[in-house]
């Protein structure tokens, strides 16, 4: 069998951690008893919690300092706290997450309209530029959104044969 080296010397930095003189976790190997003296270190000031922030169950405390634009509200916040009950190594942590992005971009378009804004979703979602570079793309895009959503309406609005 050929050297696994060789045969892959052709692609740069293959390789490059083979030499044990140039090991990258040599800080992390040889390290002086002082070196530990920067990990303590005083905590700061704890941020003011105004809104509701969720909080990973594998976090006992919220961090000093924390972001949050908006408090959860409506549908997407309860399936964001739903989720919040779970580990972040879970999928029922994730998926709902993605899930209340989605339906917090529809409470969004909904509140716009309350507020009498009609938004410019093709604007919003940059179809001109992709009409201009993926016409193809685009029209099979808004094809299937519209024959999911044709078929979603049909099966919800058909009327149930009596026999």
């Amino acid at each position: 069998m050929e050297n696994l080296a060789a045969k892959y010397t052709h692609i740069k930095g293959w390789g490059i951690d083979a030499d044990p003189s140039n090991d990258p976790t040599y800080p992390l190997k040889y390290h002086m008893p002082t070196e530990h003296d920067g990990y303590n270190w005083e905590r700061p000031v704890q941020q003011s919690q105004d809104v509701e922030v969720l909080q990973s169950i594998e976090r006992p405390s919220l961090p000093a300092v924390f972001g949050t634009s908006v408090a959860p509200q409506g549908l997407s916040g309860q399936i964001r706290r739903y989720a919040f009950k779970y580990s972040e190594s879970h999928y029922g942590h994730w998926l709902p997450l993605l899930l209340a992005d989605r339906v917090n971009m529809v409470e969004g378009l909904v509140d716009d309209l309350k507020q009498g804004h009609i938004p410019n979703i093709f604007a919003e979602k940059g179809w001109k530029a992709e009409w201009k570079y993926n016409p193809v793309g685009l029209v099979t895009k808004v094809a299937t959104t519209v024959l999911i959503t044709t078929a979603i309406f049909a099966f919800v609005t058909r009327k149930k044969d009596k026999r």
